[in-house]
């Protein structure tokens, strides 16, 4: 059987199927992705692609890996699922020797079946849902620091400073679910309890009755768990409304695209961050990626969803530098469980057998009303 209709029939259900693990057979490595180029979430993908293609161009205009070139090939999903479950067997059926950099939680819950039927690696998608982290999958490497991570983060920082009386805002999906359990369980760790939810569709900004069901119940502070423009658009409605409290949103809103969206209207808003501060030299690998995106033509914006694309392609050629001269999908997996307390250059992804989660790294930032981000 052909390797595109078997993918076709592993996508109709027959996943205790798997694909033999193929090598690149010429010059090249292909590396597939499927992310959100048009619509609500388009700027993730875009920045997102952005980042990696510079660290691949890098690479390749250096010999490439063990002398063959890397391709990145993108497939817009809109970041709706049916279609990323679609690229994905597009891609499988080009022979990607892994898949790379998948943006969003119900896109990434998609695609992971058919990576694992595949026997292909699925690496560093842009989310942080504990269901593609837990059970453990051997073909799913993380990347980034999980909800979990960052939403006790944020949790930590409002308790703190006094408050207890939080509601959380969500896209009604498996994403805004994941947001919503961090939240639960971390407010539940110190006998809290959320005070308050309300949901929008995914690829919507239809927020009005969420933010009067939310602002009737007087929160101190409200968690965000969307994606930038209907995060944005529950921030002025709420103004509007007379709302004064605080604001906090998880990573995968998109930092730049949030700030950009809201305008004078982000200052005061948080934003938890799973990758190093994008903005200036700190550490080695910002110096680099920095220096590297001010050079590129055109330019490539620093933010944190470009530093993100960067280091996961960094992390993916590394990878395919212990895959050794010819990689297969099993080589890769191989090469990166061999990356134990791996230095990127300041930012550490720690891998190995039996653990495929890379990072735990969380930091806070603030966004001002000029469109900059503030630690």
């Amino acid at each position: 059987m052909q390797r595109r209709s078997l993918l076709t029939h592993l996508a109709a259900g027959a996943a205790s199927l798997a694909l033999p693990a193929l090598a690149q057979t010429d010059r090249r490595i292909v590396l597939g992705q499927s992310a959100p180029l048009t619509g609500p979430a388009a700027q993730l993908g875009i920045q997102f692609q952005q980042g990696a293609k510079l660290a691949f161009s890098m690479a390749n205009a250096r010999g490439g890996v063990n002398g063959r070139s890397v391709e990145l090939r993108t497939l817009d999903d809109g970041y709706e699922p049916a279609r990323c479950q679609a690229n994905t067997q597009t891609l499988l059926g080009e022979d990607a020797l892994a898949l790379f950099g998948y943006i969003g939680t119900p896109t990434s819950l998609a695609a992971l079946p058919l990576a694992t039927a595949a026997k292909i690696p699925f690496i560093a998608p842009f989310t942080g849902a504990q269901a593609l982290r837990e059970p453990f999958n051997r073909f799913a490497f993380h990347v980034r620091a999980s909800y979990y991570d960052e939403t006790a983060r944020i949790v930590n920082q409002v308790t703190q400073v006094g408050m207890k009386r939080v509601a959380v805002f969500h896209q009604n999906d498996s994403y805004g679910q994941a947001g919503l359990d961090g939240v639960t369980r971390a407010l539940k760790a110190l006998q809290l309890e959320v005070l308050a939810t309300a949901t929008v569709e995914r690829n919507s900004v239809d927020v009005a009755a969420a933010v009067a069901g939310i602002l009737k119940s007087k929160p101190e502070a409200v968690v965000q768990v969307s994606a930038y423009k209907s995060c944005a658009a529950f921030v002025r409605a709420a103004r509007a409304a007379g709302y004064a409290g605080q604001f906090y949103n998880v990573s995968f809103v998109g930092t730049q695209a949030l700030a950009d969206e809201l305008g004078a209207e982000a200052r005061g808003v948080v934003v938890s961050q799973v990758m190093p501060y994008p903005f200036a030299p700190l550490i080695a690998l910002t110096n680099e990626f920095i220096a590297a995106a001010n050079a590129a033509q055109p330019k490539v914006a620093l933010n944190y969803s470009t530093i993100e694309g960067f280091i996961a392609a960094r992390v993916v050629l590394e990878g395919l530098r212990r895959a050794g001269a010819t990689p297969t999908p099993e080589t890769l997996i191989t090469g990166l469980e061999a990356m134990q307390n791996f230095n990127t250059g300041g930012f550490f992804v720690d891998f190995n057998p039996r653990k495929h989660v890379g990072s735990s790294f969380v930091d806070l930032t603030i966004l001002d009303g000029t469109g900059r981000v503030r630690r």
